[in-house]
């Protein structure tokens, strides 16, 4: 019988039903695992499910029975590849589940901000508005998206979702390839160079992963390049937007807002700059939720499941340690 442990079942949420992993074996469930526990708990299985916990050939040579680990993310940074590969460790990643919920999340976030929800919520409820003069209030304005250009950094399936439905809202939609390779949006969208981009956006929202290319890729000086009353969001990674250089770049209004679901350090640390802004009308962060609506954690675990199910049905891998 199959022996599998789920590592860290915290990050997929308490709501979801996991017993779905037991038509594969013996299944062993933990919320969290420190990097002290990893070689405990995984002792004698053949089947390791995570999301963040790390698996470096150190791990993967002391556990001779493991074949395949199935990480519940798109992103493989925390498994060494390499070293499984050389090992003949099979490694199964998800794609495409939480598009829909991110370009979502974006969206949310831009109207948040563009919109002044907060700022307006507060009006009312302080009582301003019970002895207001006139039916409406004209303290923040705002535009229509048909009014804007929406600049995105990252033209993969969350990027381009964004873009057709920014698109439906009339926006003006370009784009800027980090690879230089990608023409994928051509004919549809603008593809623009990085100092287009930075001085055109209304609104710049970054999908990218984090890479060579796209680490650092907003620092102040670009977005001292951008225009004063543009809307900055980024839901690609962390470490692509440079925090303390988008605190100064908020606090001297070089921009006018700023969303983030991601950051460098997650959860966020205390000493993060960020932290000293707390105008939410100007910063909005999320604790990296925009991928986790409940319909993309059950096609989550459905896409794992399916990944198990090819990897028992397609015939299994012999280890090579040595």
């Amino acid at each position: 019988m199959n022996k599998i442990v789920l590592l860290d079942a915290k990050t997929l949420g308490s709501d979801l039903d996991l017993t779905c992993f037991e038509r594969f074996g013996q299944v062993t469930i933990y919320p969290f695992t420190r990097p002290e526990q990893v070689l405990e708990r995984s002792a004698g299985c053949n089947v390791v499910i995570c999301n963040k916990v790390v698996f470096a050939e150190r791990e993967m040579r002391a556990l001779p029975q493991l074949e395949l680990i199935c990480v519940t993310a798109t992103g493989t940074n925390n498994i060494d590849l390499r070293a499984a590969a050389r090992l003949g460790i099979a490694v199964c990643n998800i794609k495409g589940y939480s598009t829909e919920s991110v370009a979502q999340h974006t969206f949310a976030m831009l109207f948040y901000l563009l919109e002044h929800s907060r700022y307006y919520d507060e009006y009312v409820k302080s009582g301003a508005y019970t002895g207001d003069e006139i039916f409406t209030h004209f303290a923040r304005t705002f535009h229509e998206l048909s009014a804007l250009r929406w600049g995105i950094v990252g033209l993969g399936a969350i990027g381009r979702r964004v873009a057709q439905l920014a698109a439906l809202f009339g926006a003006q939609v370009m784009y800027y390839s980090t690879t230089g390779l990608n023409a994928s949006g051509e004919g549809e969208y603008t593809r623009v160079d990085k100092e287009t981009l930075l001085r055109e956006s209304d609104i710049l929202s970054i999908h990218a992963p984090l890479t060579e290319q796209t680490k650092d890729f907003l620092r102040y000086e670009e977005m001292c390049q951008m225009k004063p009353t543009a809307i900055l969001l980024n839901l690609g990674r962390g470490g692509i937007v440079r925090e303390a250089d988008l605190a100064k770049a908020l606090e001297e209004r070089r921009i006018a807002a700023a969303g983030l679901d991601v950051l460098e350090q997650e959860p966020i640390q205390a000493e993060n700059p960020l932290l000293r802004i707390q105008d939410s009308d100007r910063l909005l962060i999320t604790p990296h939720i925009a991928w986790a609506s409940i319909e993309a954690r059950n096609r989550m675990t459905g896409e794992i499941m399916q990944n198990m199910e090819s990897y028992f049905a397609g015939g299994r891998r012999n280890r090579v340690d040595g």
